[in-house]
């Protein structure tokens, strides 16, 4: 299955890692690096994790995020967002919503 990104998942993460470099050196490198890997792993995973707030959700694999994915058309995967499990999940339905 394609996997594709949109801006708005690709935005999320970006303020992620800018988060973990304030965090250690080399943080937010690794947290793009495995978040990435589990985005990827969506070719073959895509459509089976849990539906939350009408999207797919899964966890990622080393932080507290979590990757927000739909099939639009068959054989593709749409990556919606990628958001911080630690935020109250209204904000998190909201942020859905204006995807």
């Amino acid at each position: 299955m394609k996997v594709r990104m949109l801006t708005s998942a690709f935005n999320d993460l970006a303020a992620g890692r800018k988060f973990y470099d304030r965090q250690g050196e080399g943080l937010g490198d690794y947290f793009f690096d495995s978040v990435f890997a589990d985005i990827d792993s969506l070719a073959l995973y895509g459509g089976i994790h849990l539906n939350v707030f009408g999207f797919h959700r899964q966890l990622a694999t080393r932080f507290p995020y979590a990757i927000y994915d739909k099939i639009v058309t068959s054989g593709e995967v749409t990556v919606y967002r990628g958001l911080d499990c630690r935020q109250n999940p209204a904000q998190i339905k909201s942020r859905l919503q204006r995807s």
